[in-house]
């Protein structure tokens, strides 16, 4: 049996245990987790095994963006703690009747909601997911393996001691969580082909990641989402919304999938409202790709006197309408119209979060029906797009698929259903 066999059937058995276990337990067990996570001693270990992953990170010039996700204070290290809380205080979606109905032969059928069994997470430069990924699994009594990337390996590693050993002091088989500490990409492949072990397979990381998963797995997957965020600034944007709303989105932190990538402006308000926003994106570098008569439009304001950078402003190759920079970086495409707003957002965006600014009714429904995204807003930043903000505390990704879950993902999207059949010695 291979190691990763070995994983595989230790998950499964866990997970069979946590099965059984009633809500009160489960918080129980969460809420020394997130102790463990507050504990000085504890904190201190997970940190110097980040200080290593951001030195190696630091060699090799990794981008602002990722290094932000991958770096870890006390304070971060709290806040995972918090979300555990958070987690634990939410309604058990296991054992939930979605249904119920009584067949004229007498059956009595119930639609139960319950653990999806053995889910696998892969992920990048990202440790607080080790956290929020269990927490969230446990709740919904699900055990699950994690493959995080080498980028964060002795964080992950550390996170996840501390972890299992909450876990185990709780009297439960800590193997409900499991890291795969191989960073190779043989064994990320083999993990994607388990289909005897995991039940699903969920990606949380860049286009690129999600993507081989996406191509490469056996196991069934929820295609969670790389970021190509857009805000359209309608004909009708009020430039005092608009402002902070593109600088929020943009720049609030650059290295979340929810972030402003792309902004969309129709002609009329290039004047009057995209150099407004400009102005305010360079006060922190923001670089803007620009087509050619959003380019003209800001030259034609600098020459003029308005506080616009050139420097900042360069023109757009067609693959900037399609990139997460995950960077203090923009593209700027000009429309002549909703309609056509809506053609470039569908034709370029990762289907995640996309916003119209307006204050024109008509055309807020007519973008919020026709764009092709798991999240759409009118009037505010795409930032909201979070299980924290929605309610539904941590979440285990962005879905931009279609099938099972859509949007943030939290306990109820990590469960399916199955029917009760109640009978009374009826037969067919």
């Amino acid at each position: 049996m291979t190691e990763l066999e070995v994983i595989g059937t230790r998950a499964r058995h866990a997970a069979q245990q946590l099965a059984i276990l009633d809500t009160a337990e489960k918080n129980r067990i969460l809420e020394a987790a997130a102790a463990a996570l507050d504990e000085k001693e504890k904190q201190a270990r997970i940190l110097r095994a980040n200080a290593v992953d951001l030195a190696s990170a630091d060699q090799q010039h990794m981008a602002a963006g990722l290094r932000d996700r991958l770096c870890l204070t006390e304070a971060r290290l709290h806040a995972m703690a918090e979300a555990i809380r958070e987690i634990a205080a939410l309604e058990d979606p296991v054992g939930e009747v979605l249904s119920e109905t009584l067949r004229p032969n007498g059956l009595r059928l119930q639609k139960v909601s319950v653990p999806i069994g053995v889910i696998g997470i892969i992920y990048e430069a990202r440790p607080n997911v080790t956290s929020d990924a269990w927490s969230l699994c446990f709740k919904s009594a699900n055990a699950v393996i994690l493959k995080g990337g080498s980028d964060a390996i002795e964080s992950n590693r550390a996170i996840t001691e501390v972890l299992r050993e909450a876990i185990a002091g709780a009297g439960i088989d800590p193997n409900v969580l499991q890291l795969i500490e191989a960073t190779d990409h043989e064994t990320t492949h083999r993990f994607m082909q388990m289909n005897a072990y995991v039940d699903v397979l969920i990606p949380r990381g860049s286009r690129r990641l999600i993507q081989a998963v996406v191509k490469n797995a056996s196991v069934p997957v929820i295609e969670t989402g790389a970021g190509n965020c857009h805000i359209f600034l309608d004909r009708s944007a009020d430039v005092e919304k608009a402002v902070p709303i593109v600088f929020n989105a943009k720049t609030q932190r650059i290295g979340v999938c929810n972030a402003c990538e792309s902004l969309v402006v129709d002609r009329s308000v290039l004047s009057s409202v995209l150099v407004p926003v400009i102005e305010k994106l360079q006060e922190k570098d923001v670089i803007a790709f620009c087509d050619e008569e959003s380019h003209a439009a800001l030259q034609a304001a600098a020459d003029r006197g308005a506080a616009i950078r050139m420097d900042l402003v360069q023109k757009a190759a067609e693959e900037d309408f399609f990139t997460e920079y995950l960077d203090y970086k923009i593209s700027v495409k000009t429309v002549a119209s909703v309609e056509e707003a809506i053609t470039h957002i569908n034709r370029c965006s990762t289907r995640h979060s996309e916003s119209i600014l307006t204050e024109d009714a008509a055309h807020a429904e007519q973008f919020l029906n026709g764009i092709d995204s798991a999240c759409v807003y009118w009037n505010a930043s795409t930032r909201f797009t979070d299980g924290g903000c929605f309610g539904f505390g941590a979440e285990i990704g962005i879905s931009t698929g279609k099938l099972h879950a859509r949007g943030p993902m939290g306990l109820r999207e990590l469960c399916t259903y199955k029917y009760k059949i109640y009978g009374n010695g009826q037969i067919r």
